[in-house]
């Protein structure tokens, strides 16, 4: 999905780049409206100002639940991976590389920029219909990220067994990387975990970490209490629909209950060890990196390819560049 917001909060920030320790930061989601024939909007709970990436996702974007007709025309990116997770509804994907597929629910649809992709997002139908999705980006490291493009559709994902503390066991998803000693077919580059995890009601239960790993919890669905996020015995901490509580690292796990139930979504990975500069879909490492790949799109340049069955006259126009330049996205917590 393309960014049609540019916030300059995400582009240009300064501090710390590493987290020393657990941490128990809850962020809330800001609400961004897409507008424009999409007639959308997003709640976005990552990059946050202080805390622009978790491990190497710098993306997340829930857009839904809503009725709408989702209508994305071809543009680029670089640098990143784009991970769609459906929720609601059929969304049609196609790209540069020769992709042509709908995404559905339990599918898991990743594509891989490298150096440079286009691709389009359409709503299933000419009205508007229920969606609802997560979309994510992960940042591909230095040896990754000038490779060639290329799309994944997963249909079948695997399943993670954690024993709970009370009630039912949990229903967990490995969308990407590696959880509880399970793997996800899709191909990442750095050490990474994106989970679907469906807490049964009235359950509660310990979700394990690899303590060199920071991790953060997305509520998606129902009420959700975290039992040992903060030191010292205190009260459980309760998140509201997509706050994403940040954890920091040097953890075992975590403890999480519901009472009707919920859903979550887990992030998690090895700390990128690369300063990186993002602004609208590039994910680069300089100004003028990402400068030139602006250019390059708006000359219509052949490093982003043509999305089939698409006129050369569907495409997003790039949005002007700040007039300061860009510089690294760093945590400041």
């Amino acid at each position: 999905m393309t960014r049609y917001d540019v916030d300059a909060r995400d582009a240009v920030d300064g501090g710390s780049t590493s987290c020393d320790g657990p941490r128990a930061l809850l962020l809330e989601p800001r609400r961004v409206p897409l507008g424009g024939v999409r007639a959308m909007d997003v709640s976005r709970s990552l990059p946050q100002r202080d805390l622009p990436l978790v491990g190497a996702w710098c993306f997340l974007d829930r857009f839904g639940p809503q009725e709408a007709m989702m209508r994305v025309d071809p543009h680029p990116h670089i640098g990143l991976q784009t991970v769609t997770w459906p929720l609601v509804g059929e969304v049609r994907h196609r790209d540069a590389v020769g992709s042509d597929v709908l995404i559905t629910r339990g599918q898991l649809n990743i594509m891989t920029a490298g150096d440079g992709i286009s691709h389009s997002e359409y709503s299933v139908g000419d009205e508007p219909g229920p969606i609802d999705a997560l979309q994510l980006w992960i940042a591909l490291p230095d040896h990754a990220r000038r490779q060639r493009p290329h799309f994944e559709q997963h249909r079948e994902l695997p399943s993670a067994t954690v024993a709970a503390v009370e009630g039912a066991d949990p229903e967990i998803t490995v969308v990407v990387g590696s959880f509880a000693g399970v793997d996800s077919p899709a191909a990442v580059y750095s050490p990474i975990v994106g989970a679907e995890v469906r807490l049964a009601p009235g359950s509660r239960v310990r979700l394990p970490f690899d303590p060199a790993w920071e991790y953060a919890v997305v509520q998606v669905e129902g009420d959700l209490r975290v039992h040992d996020a903060a030191p010292g015995g205190t009260a459980p901490m309760s998140l509201d629909r997509l706050d994403l509580l940040y954890l920091g690292v040097d953890r075992d796990g975590i403890e999480v209950s519901t009472e009707d139930g919920a859903m979550i979504f887990l992030l998690g990975g090895e700390p990128f060890g690369e300063d990186i500069v993002m602004w609208w879909n590039f994910v680069g490492r300089t100004h003028d990196e990402v400068a030139e790949a602006r250019e390059q799109w708006e000359a219509r340049d052949a490093r982003f390819g043509a999305v089939v069955g698409h006129p050369a006259d569907d495409r997003i126009p790039a949005p002007p560049l700040p007039n300061v330049r860009l510089t690294a996205r760093r945590r400041r917590i």
